[in-house]
């Protein structure tokens, strides 16, 4: 990002004083910042209203270097010591210059959502398209309606890809984004049970999935999972490009082998080239599906595609092999969970061979609304005590997982610690779990199994 103060006011429809003219002409910005710790020289500030008013922070970003900040129209105390510019509302401010960015910038766009695997989809899309263009990816999981605009704004001026994620927990949520970024390409990976608190069921859910669709170009290009009947049945329009397991897709693998570190696979498309993937499981064979299909659409050839899935890095906690301090190894997958989601990682994460135990870790799945409890209880279809030795379980939510499974575990190998007991999880853990052993940590983000990863470390 590199614009003047007065190109960005005209790009808004701000006004620009008279008497500040000659300095809107002058200043140059070159990147923007919504967390005053973040802003850099020659940035602009964004102050977002949220659990605090970033109109507060204005001093300390002007002191780690901003030239400028947007300042909300009648909002008391505006400063006089850094260039302000006007606006009806700071985020609709952002997210018009972020608009008319990436019109200046023109790339191709890329957007990727789905239920689950969207941001390991758009690591390895990422992968494999900057093998031939300059790619521009989605920070970490930047993928809402202010995280989209930031990562439209930190785009070089020489990118030729943009790799957008989507996120949604809402009906319109995903027509904004769409509209925002007009992408050439639209992937959808897969229709689970994430947020069906807020929408109910997963027709629902597959519905509010197809807004990506919204701003897709004309000419455009949308890619599902066709194994997903609620998918192939509403894009039947679009004329999609599909995945999956069914030999009625466009694209599907043959000759699957999974291990601990990576999984192994060949497709139809392509059946001389042998595809590898640094993350365990049939879940990621088919993230991995939907970024070689974006990769066909952009000329990619069959061999670098290969060469990029295989040194691709992941985002964190995400399928991440780590190694504990007792020796243990661990598999953290700790940034997101949903039923379809966490059925993958346990039958995948069984075939691990281990020297010790099988050691599951599992915290609350969270915005199941009121099929919750039975959606918890539903995960001991994966779970048996012949694969898996221990089962450790934190939250008040899955409190019905630890009344099925009391019917098939003993007492001493099925342990239960409600909400606001992690210490004694994590107390357990340490005095339980030794090396050789091989354990799952696996919950919605809100559960902060992260720390307990860092206990184990």
């Amino acid at each position: 990002m590199k614009m003047t103060l007065s190109e960005i006011a005209q790009a808004i429809g701000a006004v620009i004083p008279e008497q500040q003219a000659t300095q809107y002409q002058e200043t140059v910005v070159t990147s923007i910042a919504i967390d005053s710790r973040k802003a850099q020289a020659n940035s602009l500030f964004a102050p977002l209203k949220d659990q605090r008013d970033g109109h507060d922070f204005v001093e300390n970003a002007k002191a780690a270097g901003a030239v400028a900040t947007f300042w909300q129209t009648g909002h008391p105390n505006q400063p006089s010591d850094i260039i302000v510019i006007e606006v009806d509302d700071v985020l609709t401010a952002m997210q018009c210059l972020a608009k008319y960015y990436l019109m200046k910038v023109n790339p191709k766009v890329v957007a990727i959502t789905g239920s689950n695997g969207k941001t390991t989809t758009k690591d390895m899309t990422a992968a494999i398209l900057a093998t031939q263009h300059n790619v521009t990816k989605t920070i970490a999981n930047f993928n809402n309606e202010i995280g989209v605009p930031l990562t439209i704004l930190a785009m070089e001026t020489n990118t030729e890809v943009l790799v957008v994620e989507m996120g949604m927990d809402r009906p319109g949520q995903l027509t904004f984004l769409s509209n925002l970024v007009e992408p050439d390409v639209a992937v959808i990976t897969m229709i689970g049970e994430a947020h069906i608190e807020f929408f109910g069921t997963r027709d629902k859910i597959a519905d509010a999935k197809m807004e990506i669709t919204s701003g897709l170009k004309e000419d455009g290009l949308l890619i599902i999972n066709g194994d997903e009947p609620l998918l192939t049945s509403r894009a039947a329009d679009f004329g999609p490009r599909t995945f999956g397991l069914a030999h009625s897709n466009y694209l599907y693998p043959e000759k699957v082998e999974l291990t601990k570190d990576h999984s192994e696979f060949q497709v139809n498309r392509w059946p001389d080239v042998t595809f590898t993937v640094p993350m365990l499981g049939e879940f990621n064979v088919m993230n991995a599906m939907a970024a070689l299909l974006v990769g066909r659409h952009y000329h990619v050839h069959p061999e670098k595609m290969a060469q990029a899935l295989a040194h691709f890095q992941p985002t964190e906690n995400r399928t991440q092999w780590l190694k504990g301090d007792a020796g243990e190894m661990i598999l953290s997958d700790v940034y997101n969970a949903n039923p379809t989601a966490t059925k993958e990682v346990l039958r995948s994460f069984v075939k691990v061979p281990t020297d010790g135990r099988h050691i599951i870790v599992l915290g609350d799945m969270l915005e199941l609304g009121e099929r919750a409890p039975e959606l918890h209880a539903d995960l001991a279809s994966e779970i048996n005590p012949q694969q898996i030795q221990e089962v450790y379980l934190y939250g008040d939510l899955i409190a019905s997982l630890q009344e099925r499974l009391a019917k098939v575990y003993p007492a001493a190998q099925l342990h239960y610690y409600p909400q606001g007991q992690q210490p004694e999880l994590i107390a357990a853990l340490k005095d339980n779990v030794h090396f050789g052993d091989t354990v799952l940590l696996k919950a919605s983000n809100g559960m902060k199994l992260n720390q307990v990863l860092a206990a184990l470390q």
